[in-house]
């Protein structure tokens, strides 16, 4: 964990950055130990929400620094911009039965334009649900109280794997669903947080929603503003700091190795759009909370660099080669290893930055995933700036 991490081009060791590759394909590759994937809650480990620890990348200056996220205030001086996900977390996942009485999981994703839904089938198990690739088109699969959801088409057929014997391997499904109640009320009266095998126990949905969440909407927290209290933001808004809202509903996050993201529905008000263009004029901090907020607001912003209200659905993904319009900082989590992710932050700060920055994330023990630690970038030029 403490050793050296190899420099580009030598022989890859537990992290290695390919910058012989096109910057379109780069990918930051590393090992994550299991022990770092962060299995609860930090009010679990004794902690407030605000108390996980924050790594912050000075751009500029190519100097990482170590704090609490509690001190976050330090960062920003009067009229920075933050802006938030006012998306809420819902109880995407349910137990589901084939019809022939097979257990199995939904995960719901996304809810598309024509009224019908992404979803994932997973097989339940001790170490977390699995995908379930069997399922078949036009099947009607039974969900509590008498909902059902018929599987339609793949979703994306050309991204699905094919099996040695030739048969496909579907993740990803666009079902109709047919329930005996709104959906929201009744994900709230059957269904249950999405779960992966690292989180060791089940924890309600408040321990999966932001303070700030308006909507509900997201199949998984968008959980780069989970650290926030409602007395760290009244403190960010007593010394200056504007904090303008959007929303995007996040999708499933299992599909996040290799694979480009699929259509997540956003909204950004006029407001929002007005205070990034206004904090990019004078120069100022345009830090977005979570990569959620960057797609939402670069899918909004033209090649003159303004931001324009906008609502519907994007699948914008941001790679080195396209680069940010919008921001020029981001609040995050730690992202795994082939995350689509990285490509964001080596767009945002360089692929050579990004990697000293997990290298001493790694050393010194930082915790993954939606209840690890932080990694706040901050810009190496002012907002519109080269």
């Amino acid at each position: 964990m403490n050793a050296m991490l190899p420099a580009p081009h030598t022989k890859p060791g537990p992290f290695s950055l390919p910058t012989d590759t096109p910057m379109d394909t780069l990918r930051l590759n590393f090992e994550l130990p299991v022990e770092l994937e962060a299995g609860e809650p930090p009010e679990a480990r004794g902690l407030s929400r605000d108390q996980v620890r924050m790594l912050v990348s000075h751009v500029g200056e190519d100097r990482i620094q170590h704090t609490r996220f509690c001190n976050l205030p330090e960062f920003f001086e009067e009229e920075d911009l933050l802006v938030i996900n006012t998306s809420g977390t819902m109880n995407a996942s349910l137990q589901v039965n084939r019809q022939d009485g097979t257990p199995l999981e939904i995960h719901l994703s996304t809810h598309l334009p024509s009224g019908r839904w992404i979803l994932e089938l997973r097989t339940p198990g001790k170490d977390g649900a699995q995908p379930f690739f069997s399922a078949e088109a036009g099947e009607v699969v039974c969900l509590p109280a008498g909902g059902q959801a018929r599987l339609r088409t793949p979703y994306r057929p050309a991204q699905d794997q094919t099996t040695k014997n030739g048969a496909r391997r579907v993740r990803l499904w666009v079902a109709e669903l047919t329930l005996p109640l709104p959906v929201q009320a009744y994900l709230e009266a059957y269904g249950f947080p999405i779960r992966y095998k690292y989180v060791r126990q089940e924890w309600p949905l408040s321990y999966y929603q932001s303070v700030y969440a308006t909507e509900r909407g997201s199949a998984e927290m968008p959980s780069a503003g989970r650290a926030f209290t409602q007395a760290l933001i009244e403190q960010l808004k007593s010394q200056g700091v504007v904090i303008a809202p959007l929303v995007l509903h996040t999708g499933v996050a299992s599909l996040e190795d290799h694979e480009p993201p699929y259509e997540e529905y956003y909204r950004v008000p006029e407001t929002t759009a007005r205070e990034v263009n206004r904090a990019k004029a004078a120069g100022k901090k345009v830090i977005a909370v979570g990569t959620t907020v960057v797609r939402a607001l670069e899918t909004v912003t033209g090649y003159d660099g303004l931001a324009r209200a906008g609502e519907g659905w994007t699948d914008l993904f941001i790679t080195p080669g396209r680069g940010l319009r919008a921001v020029n900082g981001l609040l995050t989590g730690l992202h795994e290893p082939h995350s689509t992710h990285l490509y964001m932050l080596t767009a945002l700060a360089g692929a050579e930055h990004i990697r000293k920055a997990y290298q001493q994330a790694l050393a010194k023990g930082y915790l993954w995933h939606e209840f690890g630690d932080m990694h706040l970038i901050l810009p190496g030029a002012p907002a519109g700036r080269p």
